[in-house]
């Protein structure tokens, strides 16, 4: 099967009360990890590159790397998008060069600003069969070089929804509803002490969701900054040399919920570079005597692939989807 877009994805998303895992894609072991998993798990999946990744790893390798996963599963539906677009011309290249979804991120302009430079996207990737992500509402957090303080951090206003769709003419909308790029999405001051004495992050403003849902109905919703930072990798990663002290993510059964209404698509990344690295640190504290790549990155796409697996299953709700 070639590469697809995402709108038959979403719609039968929309339908069935799940989302599609968009997973950040940086070399070989990650697409293997993924792939594998929604291959077993009959789950259709998004393989997503930041501007990060494409400096990293160089565009022609990640899109090879992803077209060689769809050699490996060929009955496994794939889109490959563009997360976090900054601008017209990284889009177009993404759109030229063999993606089948982009976003564009135009959520630090003036309303006005981000449709035009929106709408600019929407004209050439619609023109050339690629589908759209916008944004409304800016996330806390790190992505990639750019770090948004919590002060500068704007939760989505429903009230602009359905302009911004209307005149940009985007497939999908990524929205701020407290999610929060990268592993330290939340202070301990953000959060509150449950009876176990465990720091539990602010809810999510399903409030806002469901007003843009009423505003937007059909319409598929994004969430970025959706990883729920699983303690297990923490752990492993802390009790192996690191320090990742106060990580706090996005409660699952949030996502989940998330993921039963409007929000077709969430983004996962943080958690995958956790597995990876708990994977590669507890094999070198187990084996120093290993210097062969081969040897730690085995368990670290294990780690990949059972994360994976479980956001399938647990929170995203998409195993058995095709």
């Amino acid at each position: 099967m070639p590469l697809v877009g995402t709108k038959e994805m979403f719609k039968k998303a929309y339908e069935g009360g799940y989302a599609i895992g968009a997973f950040n894609v940086n070399n070989m072991e990650i697409v293997q990890g993924i792939t594998d998993a929604a291959a077993e798990m009959r789950a259709p999946v998004i393989l997503q590159c930041s501007a990060g990744a494409r400096k990293y790893a160089n565009h022609q390798y990640l899109v090879h790397l992803v077209k060689a996963a769809l050699e490996v599963h060929p009955e496994l539906p794939v889109a490959l998008h563009l997360d976090h677009g900054a601008d017209f011309e990284t889009c177009k290249s993404c759109i030229d060069g063999g993606f089948t979804s982009v976003m564009i991120d135009g959520s630090h302009h003036s309303f006005e600003d981000n449709i035009a430079v929106t709408k600019k996207v929407v004209e050439y990737a619609h023109a050339h069969g690629v589908v759209v992500e916008g944004e409304l509402g800016q996330l806390a957090g790190v992505e990639d070089d750019v770090n948004v303080s919590a002060e500068d951090a704007k939760y989505t206003h429903p009230e602009e929804v359905e302009e911004f769709v209307s005149r940009t003419g985007v497939d999908s909308l990524a929205i701020a509803i407290g999610t929060s790029h990268g592993a330290f999405k939340f202070t301990p001051a953000q959060c509150t002490l449950n009876e176990d004495g465990v720091l539990v992050p602010p809810e999510l403003r399903f409030d806002i969701l469901d007003e843009i849902t009423k505003k937007l109905p059909n319409f598929p919703i994004v969430l970025h900054g959706a990883s729920s930072v699983v303690p297990e990798y923490v752990k492993i990663i802390n009790a192996n040399g690191g320090k990742l002290d106060d990580a706090i993510g996005i409660p699952e059964d949030q996502l989940r919920k998330a993921a039963r209404s409007a929000v077709c698509k969430i983004n996962v990344d943080s958690d995958l570079r956790l597995a990876l690295t708990a994977g590669i640190r507890q094999h070198f504290m187990e084996h120093p005597e290993h210097f062969d790549p081969r040897q730690y990155l085995t368990p670290a796409r294990a780690n990949i692939k059972a994360i994976v697996e479980h956001k399938i299953k647990n929170v995203l709700g998409c195993n058995n989807a095709y």
